[in-house]
């Protein structure tokens, strides 16, 4: 034990000597609250357990919003038809492909992130997550994170940008900075759309399993670039956890919903601004030079496919062609725009994209990039926070420099071994 650990175990039995002086305590029976924590809290189940809520959430996210995503997809191929007839041929691409093209790739998204939300929320309001903070504590530790950690890290599922904030309540300066730098490896909603895409074209009825398995290999990731950083940069050991454990509630309709609705109304704002004007950008990009390209018809002569054909030779080995390189530097402005993009250049809707890509990729292939989209460089807006508070270029270049690295090596491993298992 180390000596931080030491001075709080000495202070509590101080406190539980004094206590025992002066408070007389009555033996009070057992309550129903007490023996759930006696599971959810247990060294042993109590982290299965954790898995597999998080997998019942997200599989709860992607089952019941499919037919809410249908509708707004048919809602923007309608809009996005009728805009095709306008006789003006630059104006007509720019409305049908760029501008209801952008909303509807964005929008169809919203179901099931809104879903994922609300059922978080929902375990945010029983008490279970403060629970579950303190069952990876021990975990955590080990990785050089402490318990504390686990809320910015836990925030991260919807939005590194917050997550990332949230870590000013950590008051340890080594404890707040590794946070923050392993923060961008929790996969966000912005890359949930690339998930459940790619896993339901090519994993179907395994979706929700392979959505949860992403999830869980941040998680890995991000606990060993923790250790990592702990042992060779910043030294020492991560402060003790200390909280007080919240009864159990039940969580009413109304206040899960109002809750949620403060989440969506950020991944609103960043489809307003961000995704919109991503998406306008990857239009002109597919579509000029517009002589050459015949209004984005020949889409190999266009702006975004130098980009990709330059960045091919690096994601070959990965099984990925130039219309993945495309979609990759697209998202680097937002994830979103990945989907998007791939639809752009492949000339369909959001639902045609699930059918088209199974003829771009493999299995294999649909996971390396699954992995890089959840490794590689965040988002224009994360890449501001981090630095904002990390205070530095030099810690934003590392932060930059290692999630690049570390996207390669795991996605090369991953396309290694998914294409001898899948054989």
């Amino acid at each position: 034990m180390d000596f931080v650990s030491e001075l709080a175990v000495a202070r509590y039995e101080k406190i539980g000597e004094i206590v025992g002086k002066c408070v007389e305590k009555i033996e009070k029976p057992r309550t129903f609250s007490d023996v759930i924590d006696t599971v959810v809290t247990d060294k042993y189940v109590g982290i299965p357990i954790f898995l597999s809520l998080m997998w019942a959430v997200f599989q709860f996210g992607y089952s019941i919003s499919v037919p809410f995503s249908d509708a707004i997809d048919v809602f923007f191929a309608w809009c996005a038809g009728i805009a095709s007839r306008i006789e003006n041929p630059y104006l007509a691409s720019f409305l049908s492909d760029g501008f209801f093209g952008g909303w509807g790739f964005v929008l169809v998204f919203l179901p099931p992130i809104a879903f994922v939300f609300i059922a978080l929320t929902i375990l945010e309001q029983t008490g279970y997550l403060p629970r579950a903070a303190f069952v990876v504590d021990r975990a955590m530790t080990r990785v050089g994170l402490q318990g504390k950690s686990f809320i910015p890290m836990l925030l991260g599922f919807g939005c590194n940008v917050p997550a990332i904030m949230a870590t000013r309540t950590i008051d340890d300066e080594a404890d707040r900075k590794i946070t923050i730098m392993v923060n961008p490896l929790m996969s966000c909603s912005a890359r949930l759309p690339v998930y459940v895409l790619f896993a339901g074209a090519f994993f179907k009825e395994s979706a929700g399993a392979v959505i949860t398995l992403m999830y869980v290999l941040g998680i890995i990731l991000a606990a060993v670039m923790a250790t990592l950083f702990r042992k060779f940069i910043f030294g020492g050991s991560p402060s003790p956890l200390l909280m007080e454990l919240p009864p159990y509630e039940v969580p009413t309709i109304k206040s899960a919903l109002m809750s949620s609705w403060l989440r969506i109304q950020i991944f609103l704002k960043k489809a307003a601004t961000i995704l919109f004007i991503g998406a306008v950008i990857m239009w002109f990009l597919a579509t000029h030079p517009w002589d050459a390209t015949n209004g984005g018809e020949l889409i190999e002569n266009s702006y975004a496919s130098m980009i990709g054909h330059a960045v091919e030779p690096i994601i070959s080995p990965l099984g990925l062609d130039w219309t993945a390189g495309v979609a990759l530097v697209g998202g680097f402005l937002a994830k979103e725009i990945v989907i998007g993009t791939l639809a752009m250049i492949y000339g369909v809707g959001e639902e045609g994209v699930a059918d088209v890509i199974t003829q771009h990729f493999t299995p294999a292939s649909a996971l390396a990039l699954m992995t890089i989209t959840l490794i590689y460089v965040p988002c224009l807006a994360t890449l501001g926070v981090v630095r904002q508070e990390l205070g530095s270029w030099k810690w934003t270049g590392l932060v930059l420099a290692y999630e690049l690295i570390l996207a390669y090596i795991v996605a090369l491993i991953v396309y290694a071994v998914a294409s001898v298992v899948m054989l």
